[in-house]
């Protein structure tokens, strides 16, 4: 969440990460973007980002449907079902209740009766999936009512997905840690086939291993993908399926982590690397093109930063991907060019991607982001992948950047 000194009003911690709702933050947000207001609504939790944007506990039972409407200006109200008519206590605003379905119907229309322009979880054509999440009928009652319903992806990012400076550092943090132990994974990974030999699982339990002696945590284990297996973005070695690793063989390591501290925030790379001394022309000829194209979109980015113009998502995923289209390699780049990183690795903010889905949410300052193009053909696959952060002008990389093939 923002960091400007403002009053903070409904609180709750979940896995050591305070969730609070800023209430003139959100309002000041919601006067810049000409939005009436912001409407959140649920039941049976169906809406965790409501939860954590209002800063509302997740455990409580809620069985009936609730809405709560923040104006751009004035006070905020409540709509609750009789019998769980406490359930919105913890909000600041006056409160209206229900209790038969007629009786809802007529306390919303009361409850948007003064504003017009209306913010919602939702996403034109569900294509931030991860945003859409009011349902069809309900979108149908509001509009029922003469509204204008606007994404509120945009507004999730701002309150979801942009780092505190405290954030900012514990990210630096988990950079060196991850930098460091990826390149004793790949000296390891040399002394390991030179000697009895190693297969995937085990280099990817070696990291697991790592990452508790510098009290680094994650919700997966790396990925550690051998020839074949690299060319598998979503590859998960185990021990019934895992590779062995041997001479003549190209590597990816995928690797994220964030310290095990509260409000901590991952930092996400991929390297890829050959066991022996000569790639072949080919794994070169991919990596330079794969390189290439993750530093175009990179100086995207820093480019349009830099100029003070509003940037989206999907800007940077065009630059990369035309780049690779270009080099003859299109068909083989099958996903989005990055991802918004937060306390989840994949977190709620602008993604760089004209692929999946046009995202065109805003690449705000304190926001962080992977740009990792990749290839993948049959035999093998080159993803690269650095980290980018966002200041209100400049942008940059947090960690090493990968420029050649490592030789293990």
């Amino acid at each position: 969440m923002p960091a400007p000194a403002q009053t903070q009003i409904s609180r709750f911690a979940r896995n050591d990460i305070l969730y609070s709702m800023n209430l003139s933050a959100i309002q000041a947000a919601l006067r810049e973007r000409n939005i009436d207001a912001w409407l959140f609504y649920d039941h049976h939790h169906r809406d965790p980002i409501a939860y954590r944007v209002l800063g509302l506990s997740p455990n409580s039972m809620v069985t009936r449907r609730w809405f709560y409407l923040i104006p751009a200006e004035g006070e905020p109200t409540k709509l609750v079902h009789k019998i769980e008519s406490r359930h919105l206590d913890s909000l600041p605003g006056k409160k209206l209740q229900y209790a038969g379905w007629q009786e809802l119907f007529d306390q919303v229309k009361v409850l948007l009766s003064a504003h017009r322009d209306i913010a919602m979880q939702y996403s034109p054509n569900n294509l931030v999936f991860t945003i859409s999440l009011v349902d069809g009928g309900t979108l149908e009652l509001i509009r029922g009512l003469g509204k204008n319903v606007l994404s509120s992806g945009d507004l999730v990012a701002l309150f979801e997905a942009t780092w505190t400076d405290e954030q900012i550092q514990s990210h630096y943090a988990a950079r060196d840690a991850v930098d460091a132990i990826t390149a004793a994974a790949f000296q390891e990974i040399g002394r390991r086939v030179r000697n009895r030999g190693t297969n995937e699982h085990q280099m990817q339990q070696w990291f697991m291993e790592a990452f508790r002696r510098e009290n680094l945590v994650t919700d997966d284990p790396p990925v550690v993908g051998v020839n074949a297996h690299s060319g598998d973005p979503h590859y998960e070695p185990s021990a019934e399926n895992s590779a062995p690793i041997r001479e003549g063989d190209f590597i990816l390591l995928d690797v994220w982590a964030k310290k095990n501290s509260p409000a901590a925030v991952y930092y996400d790379i991929t390297w890829t690397g050959f066991v022996g001394k000569a790639p072949s022309d080919r794994m070169r000829e991919v990596f330079n093109v794969v390189r290439d194209a993750r530093d175009v979109g990179v100086k995207t980015v820093q480019e349009g930063i830099a100029s003070g113009r509003i940037m989206c998502g999907w800007e940077v995923d065009r630059a990369t991907r035309d780049y690779i289209t270009k080099a003859g390699f299109g068909e083989y780049f099958i996903h989005r060019t990055g991802h918004s990183i937060g306390t989840e690795v994949h977190s709620n903010g602008a993604n760089m991607d004209d692929l999946e889905i046009h995202d065109e949410r805003r690449i705000l300052p304190n926001s962080c982001f992977s740009i990792e193009p990749g290839i993948y053909l049959p035999e093998f696959g080159v993803r690269s992948e650095v980290n980018v952060l966002v200041r209100p002008k400049a942008a940059e990389v947090t960690g090493k950047i990968q420029r050649e093939l490592v030789i293990i």
